[in-house]
């Protein structure tokens, strides 16, 4: 299974920056809010809106947040803010909103079911925060999602962290970004922590949760795409299995809402 080739770094930089800002002048607004994971993908973002030279706010929402998280988050945050005057910081702890929310909805008895849905709603919880500040700023939600997560296996919260104005990344592969990210000079604590979504308050990794790391991911949406399906033995077939599953039960994410069409002689 073999990585993408070496990125263009610098002229991907320079080409999603004027994309950004093009898109903010053209839509007439003064600038983008981004949440702050701690992870590679918002670094990077928040990067890029920062070198539009437009007023960016970086949001963090922490829900009884791991430490590392808060703090890889905050390094790139100070870090970001020193490079560039027109960045800046808020935090919004929505633990406490959480905690309500549980309060006051029925557990159900699935106790899988039950998790999954908690972490969906953290997803949301932020969504929501994000679009506050948007709107109150007038300013654009910028996703952080990657190519693979987004089209390729689905690996996000529908109307939580995919309910955004833009996506600058989402045409890049998660090597990409990190090949990105270390153009840009994004924290090398980033650099080196495991993929996480911190959605369930522990330490479990993006590819615990897949099966399957984002580099395999890749292989297997290049191969999808290329159609070469045939032949896999061993783990590639394994890896390819795992990724046509995904794709296939997380395509209500990537295609457009259903719409009942009514004909004319109905109405």
């Amino acid at each position: 299974m073999q990585k993408n080739n070496t990125l263009q770094a610098d002229k991907i930089t320079t080409h999603i920056a004027n994309w950004l800002k093009d898109y903010a002048i053209n839509a007439k607004v003064s600038g983008f809010v981004v949440g702050i994971s701690g992870g590679v993908d918002s670094a990077v973002t928040s990067t890029l809106c920062a070198l539009t030279g437009l007023p960016t706010l970086c949001v963090e929402m922490p829900i009884h947040q791991a430490p590392s998280h808060v703090s890889r988050g905050r390094e790139h945050i100070e870090q970001l803010k020193k490079r560039f005057s027109n960045v800046d910081s808020i935090e919004t702890n929505l633990t406490s909103v959480f905690e309500m929310f549980k309060s006051i909805v029925p557990a159900g008895d699935d106790e899988k079911k039950l998790h999954l849905s908690l972490a969906n709603t953290r997803a949301r919880l932020r969504m929501t925060t994000l679009y506050y500040h948007a709107g109150i700023h007038s300013r654009l939600v910028v996703g952080t999602g990657n190519k693979v997560e987004d089209f390729g296996v689905g690996f996000y919260t529908k109307y939580g962290d995919g309910g955004v104005d833009v996506s600058p990344i989402a045409d890049l592969m998660k090597s990409e970004v990190f090949q990105l990210a270390a153009f840009l000079g994004v924290p090398t604590s980033i650099l080196n922590a495991a993929p996480t979504d911190g959605l369930f308050g522990d330490d479990r990794s993006d590819e615990d949760q897949l099966g399957a790391s984002y580099d395999e991911l890749e292989w297997a949406m290049n191969a999808a795409e290329d159609g070469k399906a045939k032949d896999f033995s061993g783990r590639e077939a394994e890896v390819f299995s795992i990724y046509k599953r995904l794709n296939y039960v997380n395509q209500h994410k990537m295609i457009p809402i259903p719409i009942c069409k009514i004909s004319e002689d109905l109405k």
